[in-house]
């Protein structure tokens, strides 16, 4: 993959950064952004890694996890130069308003914006690890032990444990130059998939208990009483969206999470051709083809309708057989 010749320059010729990630973050956007800080220290440069939602418990095994900081009190950020990982809006990293020096994109998402004085953005990349590695190797750095094990996480991630269709030939090589490396798969299956909390359990099962079939359309939501009920919370919800995807007869899952009184924030997954970032975007939000999400306010019952009528009319949800 080849690094735009303006993006490499501007690193090599630049020393304070400020590396920011999107809001509830996951593998791919703390992965890619730990293994750039660490890519970036050791040409000597100054680095932070900012993150408004901090790391949730179950991505603490990612190595220099703990040096992510949630608030930027004390730190004159227009000295620093913005990587925006992962998102491509400052909005969706919780920093609008804020002042940078300079500002550098670095995404895979297929939704975009015009933000940023630099744009590295790559929608048929399975990662932002992927770009973030073929950065370092541009860079000429070598890639640690650490590095091959965040990175190997931010790839699995995004590619459903390479079970999803984004999961190519390149894919599969870098995982295994990743391992070579040190990255031990083994291990981080087992930090990602068998560490769950009794909470996170337990909300996984109030959330399937919602579980709503309609067209094709699995809905299942998570309110903030099945929060405290359960004691688990917001970051505890990752990939519940993906769950009702195991059944064959259902094409898209739709998860809303209630973030304020009728306000739901929304993740959308689906299968093969349809497109729920252009539906996602129709709502003001963005993603993948097959994985995006969006906020809304409306009582859920009506959010939901308003989902449905927007998938029959613009992704034309066909039968599916039974």
């Amino acid at each position: 993959m080849k690094v735009p010749p303006d993006l490499l320059a501007f690193l090599i010729a630049q020393n304070n950064f400020f590396i920011a990630t999107h809001l509830n973050p996951e593998g791919d956007a703390l992965g890619s952004s730990l293994v750039l800080a660490a890519a970036l220290e050791t040409l000597g440069k100054k680095v932070v890694v900012f993150d408004r939602d901090g790391v949730p418990e179950f991505y603490r095994f990612l190595p220099g996890h703990e040096r992510i900081i949630r608030s930027i009190d004390g730190i004159e950020t227009s000295s620093f130069n913005l990587l925006l990982l992962d998102c491509n809006t400052p909005e969706r990293a919780g920093i609008e308003g804020i002042a940078f020096r300079f500002s550098a994109v670095i995404d895979h998402h297929e939704t975009e914006s015009d933000f940023g004085g630099i744009r590295w953005i790559e929608p048929h990349v399975a990662a932002t690890g992927l770009m973030v590695l073929s950065l370092v190797d541009a860079l000429g750095v070598p890639v640690t032990r650490d590095m091959a094990t965040n990175l190997y996480t931010a790839i699995a991630i995004d590619t459903g444990t390479f079970r999803f269709g984004n999961t190519s030939a390149e894919v599969l090589r870098t995982a295994a130059r990743l391992a070579d490396a040190g990255a031990e798969p083994a291990a981080i299956s087992a930090s990602l998939y068998e560490t769950w909390s009794e909470a996170r359990f337990h909300l996984l099962r109030m959330a399937l208990q919602t579980l709503e079939i309609r067209d094709g359309i699995a809905f299942t939501f998570v309110t903030r009483e099945m929060y405290r009920a359960t004691g688990a919370g917001p970051e505890d919800t990752e990939n519940f969206s993906s769950f009702p995807r195991i059944v064959r007869t259902i094409l898209v899952s739709a998860f809303f999470r209630e973030i304020d009184d009728d306000y739901w924030k929304v993740s959308l997954r689906s299968k093969g051709g349809l497109n729920v970032a252009a539906l996602a975007a129709s709502f003001g939000g963005g993603g993948h083809k097959n994985a995006a999400g969006y906020f809304v306010r409306a009582p859920l019952d009506a959010a939901k309708e308003m989902l449905r009528e927007k998938l029959s009319a613009h992704l034309r949800v066909p039968e599916v057989p039974r």
